[in-house]
């Protein structure tokens, strides 16, 4: 296609992009990468070694933490249950006056 070749496309008089260049898609950065050497294997004694190095790394919550985020996870699904009764309750009600006039 001309598009693909960075040619000028024809356009209408007065549109919008008149004589605008369209410009190809620059290639993947799969195609542009040098290979890649392979992966050396790695011995399951150091792969424990790696993990519990990573397993150190990590930050745990406190209970109380976790009991707060808990709490407050609670009180939200509550307070999205409570709207959306309420956007049911009035869209219903809605629905309801339509049909009611249509009648």
């Amino acid at each position: 296609m001309a598009k693909d070749r960075g040619v000028n496309m024809p356009t209408a008089q007065g549109s919008k992009g008149a004589g605008r260049t369209i410009v190809p898609a620059k290639p993947s950065a799969m195609a542009a990468a040098a290979p890649v050497a392979p992966k050396r294997r790695t011995s399951p004694a150091q792969f424990v070694k790696e993990v519990r190095a990573e397993v150190r790394k990590i930050h745990w919550t406190s209970w109380k933490e976790t009991w707060i985020t808990s709490v407050m996870v609670f009180i939200m699904v509550v307070m999205t249950a409570l709207f959306l009764r309420v956007v049911d309750i009035v869209l219903g009600f809605g629905i309801q006056q339509l049909l009611k006039l249509a009648s």
